[in-house]
């Protein structure tokens, strides 16, 4: 990208996608800095406790490879990881991706459900992960390997030669499989190319104020097994060559995240908005960072003026998602409309059609290459060469985009997006529920949260033992963030004709009791 006081519209005239025949993310990322330089910086809260370099970066991911392979790994192989925030898990993606094998990052908060539907559709040959979660994995009968990073690793590459030479992939050769919630039916796996780092790259760089600049040194709070987490930071902050911190907790703390960014030495921040209002609710210290990220969901201008005064620098938000990421945003190079999310980013060709977002498909290496194994949903997506979103948007005459809704019924909470579907069939396993719908009703910190309506079995009624029984349910079986915050036990559901369960209609009650009270 061109340096700071280029304009908005020299960015776009001036970009252009490189088009290599050959390309190997695992290679960009893993194999193409100097040895010395510091990859991957740990700190447990306090000061950094180890620095693993690019060197060993490289070495490793070369004897996981071989590792892999005489596991019977292969290209086109899907090779799942349920791994935190450490050195083993960009490893383990740079491995698989040379070997031409496709990543499959699953969040290590799943329960069995969640972690059922999604190994039973990527069809995994190799699971690596922590001991947690491997256990779960074994729980639900999976037959293939099962590495433990912290009992396993060291050995097999010991054994393993440092030497590799990577698969000859193309841009489209397939290479990361990530898991996104759907309004109805289990989720769905947006398989991406390796073209997709390198479709990254202009979101990345602009929404960091011309990343890298020197010194820059990243760090997220985001999981990464998030495409937020792992590819709006990690993959091309190394690619960059740039430090990426990385700290380990089983929740965020806003506190904690202060103190994080000011003893580990940090410039840049990608931060969710629901953990920006946490943090601003909390007494951290102050601290100033070069640039600060934010996307998933809207931050909101109250927010933004907070980050201005407590960081010392604005907050560029952005917007994309799983099959089609970091499409729209701002910069240092053209200022935010307060309450919009931006621009298209250069390389993006955008139009709106019916009010909602569209993507061109042709050209565009952010685009994923379709659903695994689900021609139907991807015909869906992809329309006429246009990749619909379903986000629902207005444009203003120079072009910058503000949010204004869904054409589904997906929840958006915390950054993450949350499909009805997966909760409503959790909630019918329970004995005392005869059917269920779930909906997002608006929340001050997350954006949205969980509601679910309930309608028991003959014989049974709602009460709130009942409702934490469900609750704790959805916990074990999918994830935190799915539990419903509130379950409102009612008599019948509104449904249509076929017998489909009318959200929108719920939704408008709960608008209406809003504007009630």
């Amino acid at each position: 990208m061109s340096e700071r006081g280029t304009t908005y519209e020299e960015l776009r005239s001036a970009f252009s996608w490189a088009r290599p025949s050959r390309v190997n993310i695992g290679v960009e990322i893993g194999d193409r800095h100097p040895p010395s330089d510091p990859a991957i910086l740990i700190t447990g809260g306090r000061e950094i406790t180890r620095t693993v370099s690019f060197g060993e970066l490289s070495e490793a991911s070369n004897r996981l490879a071989n590792a892999l392979a005489a596991h019977g790994v292969g290209a086109g192989d899907r090779v799942a990881i349920i791994l935190s925030q450490r050195p083993e898990t960009a490893i383990a993606h740079i491995a698989i991706y040379k070997l031409g094998a496709i990543a499959v990052p699953l969040s290590g908060a799943f329960g069995l459900d969640a972690l059922e539907v999604r190994l039973r559709g990527s069809d995994p040959s190799v699971v690596l992960g922590e001991r947690g979660s491997l256990e779960r994995v074994a729980a639900l009968g999976f037959d293939g390997v099962l590495i433990d990073v912290d009992l396993d690793l060291e050995r097999l590459l010991s054994a393993a030669s440092p030497d590799f030479v990577a698969a000859a992939t193309t841009p489209d050769t397939p290479a990361l499989l990530v898991y996104t919630s759907g309004t109805t039916g289990p989720p769905k796996g947006a398989l991406h190319g390796h073209r997709v780092l390198a479709g990254h790259m202009p979101g990345f760089e602009l929404s960091h104020d011309f990343f890298p600049q020197p010194g820059d040194r990243i760090w997220t709070p985001a999981d990464w097994a998030w495409i937020g987490g792992l590819y709006d930071v990690v993959m091309p902050a190394l690619a960059h060559g740039i430090p990426v911190v990385a700290f380990r907790t089983p929740r965020f703390d806003p506190e904690q995240a202060f103190d994080v960014i000011a003893n580990a030495g940090i410039r840049n921040v990608f931060m969710p908005a629901t953990a920006l209002r946490m943090m601003r609710r909390s007494d951290g210290v102050s601290v100033a960072l070069r640039t600060i990220a934010s996307g998933g969901e809207t931050v909101g201008e109250e927010t933004a003026a907070w980050c201005r005064e407590r960081f010392r620098v604005r907050l560029n938000e952005f917007y994309g998602q799983t099959e089609a990421n970091l499409l729209i945003g701002n910069c240092a190079a053209w200022p935010k409309r307060p309450g919009w999310m931006g621009r298209a980013y250069p390389g993006h060709e955008l139009r709106l059609v019916d009010g909602e977002i569209t993507v061109k498909v042709e050209g565009d290496p952010v685009v994923f290459l379709g659903y695994w194994r689900d021609e139907e949903a991807t015909a869906a997506k992809v329309r006429d060469g246009w990749l619909h979103t379903g986000d629902l948007a207005e444009v203003d005459e120079e072009g910058n985009y503000r949010s204004v809704g869904r054409t589904d019924d997906l929840i958006s909470s915390a950054g993450h997006r949350i499909g009805p579907g997966e909760i409503e069939e959790c909630l019918i396993r329970h004995p005392a529920v005869s059917i269920a719908a779930v909906i997002g009703v608006p929340d001050p910190i997350r954006g949205e949260v969980v509601k679910a309506f309930v309608v028991t079995t003959s014989g049974t009624s709602g009460s709130p033992e009942l409702a934490k029984e469900l609750q704790q349910l959805v916990r074990m079986r999918l994830a935190p963030y799915e539990v419903p915050r509130t379950i409102e036990f009612v008599a019948e559901l509104p449904l249509t004709v076929t017998g489909k369960i009318r959200r929108g209609e719920l939704r408008e009650r709960e608008a209406d009791r809003s504007s009630a009270t």
